[in-house]
């Protein structure tokens, strides 16, 4: 579940690039293969940018749980 909640706001961000280019492409009939490429690597690399620190807030979280349960362990 942790991975989903770390993966999917940046996969949806590479998904609504990718197809609001696609349709862009579609209605002027440029079919560039190399267009689709730089605005989706730029809007990916913005949202790790801003969606990292909610990240490392899950990991930490997560890490912590771990380590709880394994000091209860001894």
């Amino acid at each position: 579940m942790l991975t989903i909640q770390i993966s999917t706001p940046v996969m949806m961000v590479g998904l609504v690039v990718g197809v609001v280019i696609a349709l862009l492409q579609a209605l002027t009939q440029v079919q560039e293969i190399t267009l689709v490429f730089v605005p989706k690597i730029i809007s990916i690399f913005l949202a790790l940018f801003v969606m990292l620190p909610g990240m490392v807030a899950l990991l930490s979280a997560f890490m912590e749980t771990i380590a709880d349960k394994m000091i209860g362990l001894k």
